[in-house]
């Protein structure tokens, strides 16, 4: 999942915080039924995973899942559909009987270069280009999953589209594996350039992503910064290349690229501060190349790696240090430094809406069926491009589905080729998607329009 990781759900931890102990809002009439149809579209949302799983593609290729979704939304009744949203993203519209907030929900569509390890009797075989290269593509990080709870989802809605008080948008999103460093937009960030949160105007933006922590069918939350941002880095040193029996007649940058490395490993221990604007900051070097032979000094050098932050404050000063220290080490070698530092575009800190998340707890205590299955989760060093629709000022709340394949364990992790979900999971996703739904349509903070 790129540097950035789907939601990379690698190494997340989480507390313990027992939901009961907030005041839920009181719950619509309406969610019974709701749920009782959510539980009813179960078959159709396994039969939908299991044909997104088996085929596959990768960010801004997914022609083939949109038609299959565009296809699935056309026979939902009052269900409005327009492609071709940022490429090949969806927009779908439902309206309520009764006028109202405008709630939007999003999935992403995306899979990533990964051949799949798993032997299951839908396992992708897929190939696809990437960067240039045959690839193998597979869902690894539950994207075919996140694409069939929205359906269910919609199909549920639409059933009950006369009794709801206001609208629905069902945004269905390419590209949220692009990540950093390829020069192209997010699909989220894609999506909202092309005015996807506009006709109409939506009040706030729901959505979830499945992990593989046990035990299955809970749901985790995190009000505030939930997810870092992540930036690329990538610095190239340029010096005089020679012998190795004559150095002094060289001027190697290899020394200024490993001096370098060692250079930003206390960036964060000293000039950061922890304890402003949500979070901690990671400055990790994942690469450093220079030279093919033992006996040649090599005329160029380069390192590469990552920002991690839940701190935009310490993002910037992580950025400039990185800047700083690479200019000054390359110099004192007599070396050139070429610093690129690529954001992204889309990939901020996902700061979820600290009153819409708590709002939502009575909502993700029904889907679950007990207060038990709702905690807090730790913030993540991982990242998503879901905060791209909070970047507009609109409230986003995004949370955890967990769907281990074992009973008393963690399933393998996002992005591994072995990972996999245990489908039953997704009854309890479809019930969160529609019990959220129904909760922030009757949100007072929304009923302005």
């Amino acid at each position: 999942m790129r540097s950035h990781l789907c939601a990379l759900l690698v190494g997340t931890s989480f507390i313990g915080v027992r939901a009961q102990s907030l005041a839920p809002a009181a719950m619509s009439p309406l969610l019974p039924h709701a749920l009782a149809l959510s539980d009813g579209v179960q078959p159709k949302v396994v039969e939908w995973r299991r044909h997104v799983h088996q085929n596959p593609e990768l960010a801004y290729q997914e022609t083939n899942t949109a038609t299959y979704i565009a296809q699935a939304l056309a026979d939902m009744p009052g269900v409005e559909v327009k492609t071709g949203v940022a490429g090949t993203g969806i927009k779908a519209v439902l309206r309520g009987g009764i006028p109202g907030p405008v709630v939007a929900l999003r999935a992403d569509m995306d899979a990533l270069p990964v051949d799949e390890r798993n032997d299951l009797p839908f396992k992708s075989v897929a190939k696809a280009q990437w960067q240039g290269q045959p690839v193998s593509v597979s869902h690894v990080c539950g994207h075919d999953a996140h694409v069939a709870m929205l359906l269910g989802a919609a199909q549920v809605l639409s059933s009950l589209r006369d009794q709801l008080a206001g609208t629905v948008v069902f945004i269905f999103q390419p590209a949220e594996e692009i990540g950093p460093g390829l020069g192209k937009a997010s699909g989220a960030m894609g999506m909202v350039r092309e005015g996807v949160l506009d006709n109409p105007k939506v009040d706030v933006v729901l959505g979830q992503h499945i992990s593989n922590q046990a035990p299955s069918g809970t749901i985790r939350y995190k009000p505030g910064a939930m997810l870092a941002s992540v930036d690329v880095f990538r610095i190239q040193f340029k010096g005089t290349g020679g012998h190795g029996a004559v150095p002094w007649a060289s001027n190697t940058p290899m020394l200024a690229a490993a001096e370098t490395v060692l250079g930003l490993q206390n960036i964060v221990s000293h000039r950061l501060n922890p304890t402003i604007d949500g979070g901690p900051t990671i400055v990790t070097t994942g690469l450093l190349q220079s030279g093919n032979r033992f006996n040649v000094l090599p005329e160029t050098a380069e390192i590469a790696g990552t920002i991690r932050a839940l701190s935009p404050t310490n993002q910037r000063i992580a950025q400039e240090e990185i800047r700083r220290r690479a200019a000054g080490i390359a110099a004192s070698y007599g070396v050139q430094a070429d610093v690129k530092i690529d954001s992204g575009d889309g990939y901020g800190v996902l700061v979820n809406d600290r009153d819409a998340t708590l709002s939502l707890l009575g909502a993700f205590n029904a889907a679950t069926g007990s207060p038990s299955k709702v905690t807090q989760m730790a913030a993540s060093m991982g990242s998503e491009d879901f905060g791209a629709f909070g970047s507009t000022g609109v409230p986003v709340v995004f949370w955890m589905l967990n769907a281990s394949p074992f009973i008393d364990k963690d399933g393998p992790v996002n992005h591994s080729p072995l990972f996999q979900i245990d489908e039953s999971a997704m009854r309890v996703g479809v019930r969160a998607l529609t019990a959220a739904t129904i909760s922030q349509l009757s949100n007072a903070r929304f009923q302005t329009r």
